[in-house]
């Protein structure tokens, strides 16, 4: 959902201005441009400003708060569940770029443990595209949320590593495309 019109925000909101991550309130009746809405947030732009909105806050752009994609029903085994958390990562989003943090190659080492009978921690190791990039924490935040939505995981890591550095190399070749790098 892109928008070439204004949306007049409804009410205040909390935002992250990208790429720094700084926390900061939009107020009411400023006019924001949807720029991206992929992965359960929207970035938008206001005053020339970029800046990202969660999902649980889609109503002050008049839109509903989409859907979680968490699985309905718990794998049955540790493969199945290493391929719904594939999936999930796969629902995260760099707020500037429109390609999921798998296919951008930021995602270097996903581990699963068993904690009991029945759950599972996971540790993921993930990078970003620019060490300096303010939006890791928010990044590594949306991952760690994401999995915790799935009913077997009960806890997660996501440590933020900078070995291998990241290069475009590292990316799918269906995200070079989407990106127009091909």
């Amino acid at each position: 959902m892109n928008s070439s019109e204004p949306i007049t925000l409804t009410r205040d909101v909390e935002a992250a201005i990208i790429p720094v991550g700084t926390k900061v309130t939009l107020l009411k009746g400023e006019a924001a441009y949807i720029t991206q809405s992929l992965g359960g947030s929207y970035t938008v732009v206001v005053n020339g400003n970029m800046f990202r909105i969660e999902g649980k806050d889609a109503d002050c752009l008049g839109v509903q708060e989409k859907a979680a994609t968490v699985s309905t029903g718990a794998p049955v085994t540790q493969e199945e569940l290493e391929k719904e958390i594939w999936n999930q990562l796969r629902n995260c989003y760099d707020p500037e770029i429109p390609v999921n943090i798998v296919d951008l190659g930021l995602v270097y080492d996903c581990h699963i443990s068993p904690l009991g009978a029945s759950s599972f921690r996971v540790d993921v190791k993930m990078t970003l595209t620019a060490p300096g990039c303010g939006m890791g924490p928010m990044l590594a935040q949306d991952v760690q949320n994401k999995l915790l939505g799935m009913e077997p995981i009960e806890d997660v890591a996501v440590e933020l590593v900078w070995d291998p550095p990241w290069n475009q190399a590292m990316m799918t070749e269906a995200a070079k495309l989407q990106l127009g790098l091909l």
